[in-house]
């Protein structure tokens, strides 16, 4: 291969970090920053994020200190996220003429994301290559006509991104099941359903059982499939406070991440001239789908603790008051083959005693995880063990202790919350059709990767997607963007361009929205939106700066006036009031969502209000009303020879597809994206090299090979027999059909990959 054929000539790759964070964070938020929006723009946003009277950040779903909040409340990525919505640059109109969308199919997503923020709605007719301005008006006749020309509305699917506001998504549920159908998928359909669903089935409950000060009390905390890094680095901040009470962590992790070896807090000055703080006492390098079978081996250790010491090491109070299954459970394990364990996890049987033995000292015990371990085959069945360990000693309902699921998106959990799921429970259906009088669909909708298959066999032709980056962001990209094609119109609510406003329907429409950063005046009257955070805390956000563009509407806006040319007067809603005042929605949220009274009141206190999580109180809202020890069959993930084991991940500079930079500081990657990471000795057991240039190819039975073009392979201390390469660029290679059992959730931590050189 030339230097002129490499997808990305100017790559560089230099040695990984083993900390995090530090002088050089600050950096490398804020030379951008000061950059793209000046200093006064930096300094008056920079001041108000994640602040009383504040906009809350876009960058992920971590939590804010109730207490002792820092005035500089945010981190390198979320600086970034600011960067990228308020930038002052704005795409021109001229720019629709310039660029066909032949050609900006051909742009990378870093490239789309740099062109600016939109200002105007545009339209792509059938049969056209380019976008045209239109206006807002005829947006939403061409949307509402659209829509009641379907002959169902099940033929109709409305996405939605954890970046939408209560209010907005609270609204577009509103209006989707007004118009008769439950076809919400999500991105959380492809992150934490498999959180959602195992949580729920054995706690009552699919969010997480701890608060903030909670990170701080405990006395271990176990960071699975998860790198706060680079994804939340402001967890580091938690875990370095639990550290100094003098607790302990462990890491269970596929690839060493420099934030969970040590963090260097750059608002203390151990962290800007000293060493920072060891985070990690233990890094378990796990194989990729091992978590399940290290689980429960360490739960079988407790139990034989157990009986070697009968009523000394399990919590039997607790376990007869408020669990089942106990019997079954220990009966499971004590079948549990310790060979297959070590060859699940590919780590010894001594780091499985250490794991172990740290966790029958501790007196408090919080399990976090992400995405590592809910893009499993068996991600659920992996999760309802950690609900097993944790209960097996009381873990629950008690300060420093309990289940962490760490969202990404920042909304992504409160959108849930307000009923953007397509299978919503029947409580919450029953309440808002008695709230708004109209008869709301029971049928289950259709999640992420059902979307897609309708869009492929033409049962779905119109898809609206409110904020995100649908294309770019579900599986199987070559299949998932024929599929899109297809489609009769594809509508995107959005504030910058990226791969979805490329891969269009035979109509296609862009709509405008402010963002977060924005101020949202409403008839002269500055509104405000709510979101909730991973610890289910909700927090006000308000607008600090001046939208970039006279013109832009407000995602409630939006929603509003789709609904209004959708539904007309069918249904008495007021959904121009609703624009017109957010406090209207809260009104009608709180009537319809528990949890939620006196919304518009107890959101304005200075750190918002906790929603309760029954397990918190000992509550377990599930068939026996207590918690649910669970047997799950333990199933690995056998490697063929000459074959890996993939997973995606993302970069540093990235969230989500957003790409900030073509940069990944903390593995050694600069100015490209096209890697692979591989084990130096499964390099050389392939007969490869580092540097070389390979075609990943993914192999799943009965199906065509997916590849995944000309990648530079870079040895790195993955498990050995693990590859991983970055999301979303990866994702050709994950199939369609290979979703997680329970969940339906892309299985993208467990691909099967050859490597083929490059000639």
């Amino acid at each position: 291969m030339t230097v002129e054929d490499q997808p990305y000539p100017d790559l560089e790759v230099e040695p990984k970090e083993d900390w995090a964070v530090g002088v050089p964070a600050i950096v490398h938020a804020m030379v951008p920053a000061l950059e793209d929006m000046g200093v006064r723009r930096t300094a008056k946003l920079s001041l108000k994020i994640n602040q009383d009277r504040g906009f809350d950040c876009m960058s992920c779903a971590w939590a804010d200190p109730n207490e002792h909040r820092h005035k500089l409340e945010f981190c390198e990525n979320g600086l970034k996220a600011v960067t990228w919505e308020a930038t002052p640059l704005t795409v021109p109109s001229s720019f629709w003429a310039e660029h066909s969308l032949t050609e900006l199919a051909g742009r990378d997503e870093y490239w789309l994301g740099q062109q600016g923020r939109l200002t105007e709605p545009v339209y792509k007719p059938a049969g056209a290559d380019h976008y045209e301005p239109i206006s807002w008006e005829a947006a939403f006749a061409l949307i509402g006509e659209r829509l009641n020309a379907l002959e169902s509305p099940d033929r109709a699917a409305f996405y939605t991104s954890g970046r939408v506001s209560n209010e907005a998504a609270f609204l577009y549920q509103l209006f989707v099941r007004a118009y008769g159908t439950n076809n919400l998928p999500d991105c959380s359909n492809m992150c934490h359903e498999s959180s959602s669903t195992a949580l729920t089935e054995t706690i009552g409950v699919g969010k997480a059982t701890v608060v903030y000060d909670d990170f701080e009390q405990a006395d271990l905390i176990i960071v699975m499939g998860q790198n706060p890094g680079t994804n939340h680095p402001r967890m580091l901040g938690a875990l370095e406070a639990q550290k100094r009470n003098g607790g302990r962590i462990v890491a269970v992790n596929v690839l060493p991440e420099a934030g969970l070896i040590r963090y260097k807090n750059p608002q203390r000055p151990r962290g800007i001239v000293g060493r920072g703080t060891k985070i990690a006492d233990q890094f378990i390098r796990i194989r990729s789908g091992g978590d399940m079978a290290l689980l429960q081996a360490v739960s079988k250790r407790v139990l034989d603790a157990e009986d070697a010491a009968p009523g000394t090491v399990l919590d039997h109070d607790f376990l007869r008051e408020h669990t089942v299954g106990l019997d079954a459970l220990r009966a499971h394990l004590a079948q549990l083959d310790e060979a297959e364990v070590l060859r699940a996890t590919g780590i010894e049987a001594s780091e499985i005693d250490e794991l172990a033995a740290a966790y029958l000292a501790a007196g408090r015990v919080i399990v976090t995880w992400a995405m590592g371990l809910t893009q499993q085959k068996k991600s659920v069945d992996t999760i309802k063990e950690i609900v097993n360990l944790l209960l097996l000693r009381g873990h629950m309902g008690r300060p420093g202790a309990g289940a962490a699921p760490i969202r990404g998106h920042s909304n992504v959990q409160g959108d849930r919350t307000m009923g953007i799921w397509e299978r919503m429970p029947e409580r919450f259906l029953a309440a808002l059709e008695a709230e708004f009088g109209f008869p709301v669909p029971r049928a289950h909708g259709r999640d992420a990767v059902d979307t897609v298959r309708g869009l492929r066999d033409g049962s779905i032709e119109v898809f609206i997607g409110m904020a995100g980056n649908f294309v770019a962001a579900i599986s199987d990209t070559d299949a998932s963007e024929q599929a899109m094609r297809r489609a009769k119109l594809t509508v995107q609510v959005s504030t910058k361009l990226n791969r979805s406003h490329v891969v269009t329907g035979e109509e296609a429409l862009i709509l405008p929205v402010l963002g977060r950063t924005e101020v949202d005046l409403q008839g002269g009257v500055p509104q405000f939106v709510t979101v909730e955070d991973t610890v289910c805390a909700v927090h006000a956000s308000h607008g600090a700066v001046k939208p970039v563009a006279p013109g832009l509407l407000s995602e409630v806006a939006v929603v509003s006036r789709m609904a209004q040319a959708t539904l007309g007067s069918r249904i008495d809603i007021p959904w121009a009031d609703f624009e017109r005042d957010y406090d209207l929605i809260r009104d009608r949220i709180e009537r319809v969502v528990p949890g939620f009274e006196h919304f518009n009141e107890k959101v304005l206190e200075k750190n918002g209000f906790g929603l309760e999580v029954g397990p918190r109180s000992l509550r377990f809202d599930t068939p026996s009303g207590k918690a649910q020890l669970t047997v799950n069959e333990l199933e690995h993930l056998e490697r063929p020879a000459g074959r890996l084991i993939l997973q995606t991940l993302r970069s540093h500079d990235q969230f989500n597809t957003t790409i900030y930079s073509l940069n990944d500081r903390y593995r050694g990657i600069k100015k490209g994206r096209d890697v692979v990471f591989v084990h130096p000795s499964d390099l050389e057991e392939l007969g490869l090299e580092d540097g070389q240039f390979v075609d990943v190819h993914s192999e799943w039975p009965g199906q065509p090979d997916r590849v995944l073009a000309n990648q530079r392979l870079v040895a790195y201390p993955t498990a050995r027999g693990c590859a991983a390469a970055y999301y979303p660029e990866a994702n050709v290679l994950v199939p369609l059909d290979s979703a997680a059992d329970g969940s339906n959730t892309p299985v993208s931590k467990a691909v099967i990959v050859r490597l083929v050189p490059v000639a």
